[in-house]
């Protein structure tokens, strides 16, 4: 069964931008999901801002293996239940790839947990794109280091947690270095962030960007059925630990009272 993917898209910038508009006339989500869906082990459909429920209804959701993120313009327009509705589902096991201006989003910040703040300057700059981890599955395919003419610099601090691995680092003709692939954990859903895809510019027409978004999604996918108890905190009552043991100590709680959890 192929990957059940969805590209979101805040979906503001092309019918307000008229540049933008030209180089993504359906939208950087329809431009994306269509090169997702060149390859036939994806299924990439998509969602935008301004859909109810930002087009992320739960059982749309409980459906979805992969969720890919852009925005940029308006992240405080992204309702606070949606955000907790896709972190809980990438903690049951659907991967998450927040590309470029993603970086500021709520469901990015709020699986951070840190506030993801880096420097940036729109200068349509040179953009060399290193792969200093070849031997990951996202960089299959991937040349040693590969140029994209016209792109906005984002620059180290990249205020995130510490990755899990890094597998691209970008340097800019301004000299300003990032990492600009970066993988997480977060309970049993993989993240991977991945910098390039400034909307004035045909980022997401590049070929070798495309083939990045299409690994991740592979590597974002957990075959497994989602690990919906991650949620609970059960008590385990004395009678029912492993081995016998006899209570030694005064308890906070009588016996058929929930606790704190």
């Amino acid at each position: 069964m192929a990957i059940r993917t969805i590209v979101w898209g805040e979906n503001i910038h092309e019918h307000i931008n008229a540049v933008v508009g030209g180089i993504y006339p359906d939208g950087m989500h329809s431009t994306i999901a269509a090169g997702l869906n060149g390859d036939a082990a994806i299924e990439a459909t998509t969602a935008t801002l301004q859909e109810s429920e930002h087009g992320l209804t739960e059982a749309r959701l409980e459906a979805t293996d992969v969720l890919v993120w852009w925005g940029h313009k308006d992240h405080g327009g992204v309702q606070d239940a949606v955000v907790e509705r896709v972190v809980r589902r990438v903690h049951e096991g659907m991967g998450l790839i927040v590309l470029h201006s993603g970086h500021f989003a709520k469901v990015f910040k709020r699986l951070m947990g840190t506030p993801c703040s880096l420097k940036w300057r729109e200068a349509g700059e040179r953009e060399r794109i290193w792969t200093v981890n070849p031997g990951h599955p996202i960089a299959a395919g991937v040349p040693e280091q590969f140029v994209l003419e016209n792109e906005e610099m984002y620059g180290e601090f990249f205020a995130v947690p510490e990755p899990l691995e890094t597998v691209f680092i970008s340097w800019f003709a301004g000299g300003e270095v990032f990492r600009s692939g970066l993988t997480w954990r977060r309970g049993a859903g993989n993240i991977f962030y991945f910098r390039p895809g400034h909307e004035t510019y045909p980022t997401y027409h590049n070929e070798t960007v495309m083939q990045i978004i299409r690994n991740a999604v592979k590597w974002a996918y957990h075959p497994h059925p989602p690990l919906k108890g991650i949620h609970d905190a059960p008590n385990v009552p004395v009678d029912k630990a492993l081995e016998p043991i006899t209570e030694r100590g005064p308890k906070l709680h009588k016996a058929g009272e929930e606790g704190y959890r």
